[in-house]
């Protein structure tokens, strides 16, 4: 039945070829196939992929099943090899031969003729062409074999439907729309999709007019379907399928219904009704509007991340468009298309595209998931850059390009260790990242309008907005003006810049310094968790009953040619920042307004009205400031989603000789020696936050607080000053004993900085009075608990007091141990303590043993076992400290807030302000935990396991190598660093003896619970 449907769909084609595409898609979907799990196949697309057929009868037919169902983007190895094997049987070649080739285009109306060649035979087929006049074209296109073979594959699919490329971020996808869209006329609707879009904003969306009457504007999707443009929907990857659904009817049936009850029907239905007698304006009054023929949807995507849960690719949208994948261009055409655009290839350059190879063809999951960072696109501006401003070494490009000093430990090594292999080692005088102080200062000047920094030189900007241009206090070390040398050049080159550091290294000062010097205004804009796309672009408000919408920053740079810096970046989530990918890409923009940015050459080339179009100016600018991803800044990894698209500089603390050129600066009355410590102390620290041992990387903005406290108070206690920038640091033990470590080895004040009353401690001037007590002791006890815990000075009575005798307390003489209850400590003198007898001093430490003994049998523990524990733990205690550090900010992704709306309270929601106008009640929007979807399994915590080896060669070679105590402290370190976290990590211990391969130490439900039981886990090990 299906057979003789698709022979009437397309009379022309071979039924043996039909016949086994039928086969192949009905074996995919057959029910032994189901216990598999595969998607299901799109059978309704089978349509689309028979007209190919009769247009080309020379395609492969798993070609044609391949652009349906294009399986290896979306399945894993196992399941690939199942629906080849189901391919083979039925003789299907899953490797054929392919060429495609195209001839000619003629343009005839509203259609163009094309004829093709594949695989040696010459074919003719119309597609829809879009009407426009050929523009100027603005880019330097070159094109390499297997671009132009997509490009024709592209027309093909084009001829019969809407499309999908699937391809990694920086391939060319957007490149390749805009050539298919050169080549047949047509206007392009760029339509970014992000996360938290709606079926509305896809749709119509509800504005005012300017009496304030409420009307329905139709979005940049509507409007094309209406014009006969090409929407295109990037990042179909990153929208929710729900929101999704609102495309299914327009892409089958070519028919939508609108909020305002508007229809748009299919161009065959329309004119048939107009046929049948009724008139344009007849259907005008009822709603019915004409969808154009030449309507194209294209969407744009990145491939799935298999084994990951993100899973976009369902059946429901296999079944909407015709899927072709692109891969990331090759090293040989890379060399090809930077050769016809730079010219001769530079060594460094070789070394750097060699480099991208590898990570590309790596077997390591790890070198491969860097290799995204050297994208096409990001390989092009190195080549730009490299061609206007020569290098001898590639090692300083490479390490900005991955920003390699923000990078995981792991990922560094593998990316250091690929480097070396291609000869990219790092210079001995390096750059930005070098702390060479014979190196000579670059110098920064301004002469006859020019402005010089290094080699590197410009003209002064000549704007009237003054006020817009930083003014700020900047001291010139010999480290920032490198950078800034950097930053100037690819500023000069026209690229848009990413500054990626730590807090406090000066991100905002240098960018502000920058835009001095160049004299440049600049609009400024800050993000945050909030921060939603509306609110990034345009900014509703109601002005007498009607919305008006101001500009955002980002607008009024785009407008009069500023420069947008934009701060925070990494704190708003990545499906709000991602809008900003076709503004730096293209130039193109669509604002929730209506209005849309575009390039100056679309202005020209555009067939439509152009009053809603705003035109880049040729100065705009984007600076772009984030913290590094993760702990301890808790952003979001924009590196990672937009980074190729920009030229990346990470920013880092000065060098020791920078750094302390830049505290003379600040404090040219604090004495050197000081600051020479204060510098050795803070480079310990940040070393020390490298190697995972602190979580915060102190920053050159707390050196230079304390340095300008110590200039302006030069009375001030030392222990004070630095106190105030480490009074949050107390709260945790681990960290507080590594400080004040640090601070005593570079020689600083550690006394009262971190007890958490610094500034009382010194008032309270300790008082001496020389005097005997006469007092004797007689025997130790614990002494009395007083309920109201008052302060109690001398005596023999109660328990916690200060400067008594006989009870346990702080300050005096005699008592079993100490106990302190948080009162003010009364101290006894020296002489005055050693008078005690040796018999009370016997009794005191017998009472203090028997204490300890009293916890080891509440914990059944012999003193041995106390010290053989001990001694495992005391080789640890640094790393448990610094585990479980990491522990603590373990903070599950899943747990981020999003916005609810259609809320009766909270804040108000920028989509449902003309709502709110017609009186609605639901207008508000509220941040709240973000559900799990429909369906999805419970959020369990995380589990680990830890195999142990217990074979007798542990114990019997242990003396050679140390193996077994090795072993025992990784246990130590684990069972100690995970105490109290039993809710968020769920572990067991599993030994592996050659004879036992599973012998259970620890029980899942059972994790020990105090040093006997951490203990006794030891003991379980065989042959101990």
């Amino acid at each position: 039945e299906h057979l003789s449907v698709l022979k009437d769909e397309a009379p022309r084609v071979d039924a043996v070829k039909l016949e086994q595409l039928l086969s192949a898609a009905y074996a995919l979907i057959s029910p032994e196939l189901q216990q598999v799990t595969l998607p299901d196949f799109p059978v309704d697309s089978l349509q689309a992929a028979a007209l190919i057929l009769e247009r080309n009868p020379n395609i492969p037919i798993h070609k044609l099943v391949y652009l349906l169902y294009p399986y290896h983007s979306f399945l894993t190895r196992e399941h690939v090899k199942n629906v080849e094997a189901v391919l083979h049987n039925l003789n299907i070649n899953t490797n054929p031969k392919w060429e495609i080739s195209l001839n000619n285009i003629q343009v005839k109306g509203n259609q163009a003729l094309v004829t093709m060649e594949m695989n040696g035979a010459k074919s003719q087929f119309s597609v829809p062409h879009g009407g426009r006049v050929q523009g100027v074209e603005n880019r330097h296109i070159v094109k390499t074999a297997y671009q132009s073979e997509l490009l024709n594959e592209l027309m093909l699919s084009h001829s019969v439907g809407d499309f999908c490329i699937i391809g990694p971020k920086g391939c060319g996808k957007s490149l390749l729309v805009s050539q298919l869209s050169s080549l047949l006329g047509y206007t392009i609707e760029p339509i970014v999709l992000y996360q938290d879009m709606t079926a509305r904003d896809l749709v119509q969306q509800r504005t005012t007019l300017d009496n304030g009457d409420t009307v329905w504007r139709n979005s940049a999707l509507v409007e094309a379907a209406l014009k006969g443009h090409m929407a295109v929907l990037d990042g179909l990857h990153r929208i929710h399928a729900s929101t999704l659904a609102v495309l299914h009817r327009l892409v089958h049936d070519r028919e939508l219904q609108l909020h305002d009850g508007t229809r748009l029907l299919r161009h065959d239905r329309y004119d048939e009704l107009l046929r049948s007698g009724v008139t344009v304006a007849q259907l005008e009054k009822n709603g019915v509007r004409k969808i154009h023929p030449a309507f194209r949807i294209v969407a744009l995507a990145e491939p799935p991340v298999l084994g990951r849960g993100q899973q976009w690719l369902s059946p429901e949208i296999l079944s909407l468009f015709i899927f072709h994948e692109m891969r990331n261009l090759s090293k040989k055409e890379e060399i090809f298309i930077i050769n016809s655009l730079y010219g001769d290839i530079s060594q460094p350059l070789h070394t750097i595209i060699n480099l991208a190879d590898e990570l590309r063809r790596s077997e390591d999951s790890t070198l491969k998931n860097l290799s995204s960072s050297l994208s096409t696109r990001q390989l092009l501006r190195i080549a730009s850059r490299m061609a206007k401003y020569p290098t001898d070494s590639a090692y300083e490009t490479v390490q900005q390009t991955f920003l390699a000093k923000f990078l995981p430990n792991l990922a560094r090594r593998a990316l250091d260790g690929a480097s070396q292999k291609l000869g990219i080692d790092p210079p001995r005088r390096f750059g930005i990242f070098g702390n060479n102080p014979s190196e000579t200062k670059i110098k920064c000047s301004v002469e006859n309008n020019v402005l010089t920094i290094g080699n590197t030189s410009t003209e002064i900007y000549k704007t009237d907005a003054l006020t817009k241009v930083p003014d700020i206090l900047f001291y010139d070390v010999p480290q920032h003006m490198r950078l800034l040398e950097w930053l100037l050049q690819d500023f000069l080159l026209g690229n848009h810049l990413l500054l990626v550091g730590n807090q406090g290294v000066g991100k905002n000062k240098i960018a502000d310094r920058l835009l001095q010097l160049l004299n440049r205004p600049r609009e400024y804009i800050q993000l945050h968790r909030d921060t939603t796309v509306q609110s990034l672009t345009v900014q509703p408000t109601v002005k007498d009953g009607v919305v008006v919408y101001e500009d955002s920053p980002l607008v009024k740079a785009v407008k009069y040619g500023h420069v947008l810096v934009v701060d925070e970046a990494d704190k708003a989530p990545t499906h709000v920042t991602c809008i900003l990918k076709t503004l730096v890409e293209n130039g193109e923009m669509i604002l929730s307004d209506g209005r849309r940015i575009v390039p100056k050459h679309m202005l020209e080339s555009s067939g439509g009205d152009v009053s809603s179009f705003i035109p880049v100016h040729d100065d705009f600018r984007m600076i772009v400031l984030a913290n590094r991803p993760g702990f301890p800044f808790l952003g979001n990894d924009f590196f990672a989603s937009l980074g190729d698209l920009f030229s990346c500089h990470a920013v880092d603390n000065p060098s020791v000789e920078s750094e302390m050129e830049l505290l003379r600066s600040y404090g040219p009355d604090v004495p050197q020696d000081v600051m020479k410590k204060l510098v050795q102390a803070f480079a310990i620290l940040r070393d020390k936050a490298d190697q995972g041992q602190l979580t915060y990387p102190y920053s050159t903005r707390e050196l230079v607080n304390i340095v300008k406290h110590l200039q302006k108070y030069p009375n001030e206690d030392l222990a004070t000053a630095i106190g105030n920038v480490f009074d949050f640091d107390r709260y945790s033990k681990d960290m507080a004993d590594t400080l004040l470590e640090v601070l005593h080895s570079s020689g600083l004040p550690i006394d009262g900085v971190l007890d958490g009353r610094s500034k009382e401690a010194l008032k309270k001037i300790q008082m001496t009075i020389e005097r005997h007590s006469g007092k004797d002791t007689s025997s130790p006890k614990h002494g009395k608990e007083d309920p109201k815990n008052e302060p109690h000075v001398g005596g023999n009575t109660w328990a916690g007091g200060t400067g008594g005798r006989d009870t346990a307390g702080l300050g005096g003489k005699g008592g079993p141990y100490r106990l302190d209850k948080g009162h003010d400590v009364h101290q006894l003198s020296e002489a005055e303590k050693d008078d005690v007898p040796e018999h009370v001093k016997q009794a005191a430490r017998e009472m203090n043993r028997k204490a300890f003994e009293e916890r080891l049998k509440e914990i059944k523990m012999s003193e041995f076992d106390a010290k053989l524990y001990g001694q495992f733990h005391r080789a640890v205690q640094q790393q448990i400290g610094a585990l479980r550090g990491v522990l603590a900010e373990l903070q599950a992704k899943k747990k981020e807030r999003h916005w609810s709306r259609h809320q009766t309270s909270g804040e108000l929601d920028d989509g449902k302000i003309i709502e709110g106008l017609a009186g609605e009640r639901s207008i508000y929007r509220r941040r709240t935990d973000q559900e799990p979807p429909p369906g999805a399994p419970p959020d369990k915590p995380k589990r680990l396991r830890l195999v142990v080896d217990v074979s007798g060669s542990m114990y019997r070679f242990n003396s050679y190598d140390g193996r077994l105590e090795r072993s025992m402290e990784a246990v130590v370190l684990l069972t100690e660093a995970l105490k109290g976290y039993e809710a968020r990590i769920r572990y067991d211990m599993l030994g592996h003896s050659g004879e036992e391969h599973a012998l259970e130490l620890v029980r899942l439900d059972r994790p020990p619970e105090n040093e006997k039981e951490r203990l006794q886990v030891r003991r379980s090990f065989p042959h101990l």
